[in-house]
């Protein structure tokens, strides 16, 4: 049985990857102009950027600015608040849902506060927002999906998860959490749903409004003990 909706926000509620994909290729190609770092960005989906930046670093033997994740945050807020988009029918999706809804990402907190107002769904939401923030540890480890379990007073298998990121999946899934893949966002690559089967992941949707029937049966015990 499920309990509680748990969304993650970039890529599953707003269409915000390829707006901070595209920030963090300009930045990066500003600061260190002559490195390419297209091959780099793409591998950072679903990453929190402190951690992205601190492996690229290392990688390519690069010294970041004191104040360069700042930079990067900042110019990555300025331009979701100011142009990204809900994803397509997830307002009406939610509003459908009868369980209680929460978002947690590994985005800032202010970020996630201004893309969830930005989509029209502070309403749905409320208060019941987490982000990395909050944590020890980003995802993929479970600390976020753990403590937002905690404080919504809800047992984590009795969660359901939407998540875009194999990072994220993996997070929700080690808090004992059953998850939904969602693979219509603009940013997701060709054949990535079949890399997901691949990895066992069963319950995959290509647009929102697959989610109030799926969430349905969970609430109805149909998912038995499978997580994805």
């Amino acid at each position: 049985m499920i309990d509680h909706l748990i969304c993650d926000c970039d890529g599953v509620l707003v269409d915000s990857e390829v707006i901070a994909d595209r920030v963090l290729l300009e930045t990066l190609t500003q600061t260190f102009p002559g490195v390419d770092f297209h091959v780099a960005v793409q591998s950072a989906f679903g990453q929190q950027t402190s951690r992205f930046l601190a492996d690229l670093a290392a990688r390519l033997n690069l010294t970041m600015p004191d104040d360069f994740l700042e930079t990067i945050e900042h110019n990555c807020e300025a331009a979701i608040a100011a142009s990204v988009s809900p994803i397509n029918g997830v307002r009406d999706a939610l509003r459908q849902v009868t369980l209680p809804v929460a978002v947690v990402s590994n985005s800032r907190l202010t970020r996630v506060h201004a893309s969830v107002r930005r989509a029209g769904l502070d309403t749905i939401f409320g208060e019941r927002i987490f982000s990395a923030e909050m944590v020890a540890r980003p995802k993929p480890y479970p600390d976020v999906y753990l403590h937002a379990a905690n404080t919504l007073g809800v047992a984590p298998a009795r969660c359901l998860v939407v998540e875009d990121s194999i990072s994220g999946l993996n997070a929700a899934r080690a808090a004992g959490m059953k998850t939904i893949a969602f693979v219509g966002a603009s940013h997701i690559p060709s054949g990535y749903a079949d890399v997901l089967r691949e990895m066992g992941i069963t319950r995959i949707m290509t647009h929102m409004d697959e989610l109030p029937a799926l969430v349905e049966a969970g609430v109805r015990g149909e998912f038995g003990d499978v997580q994805s």
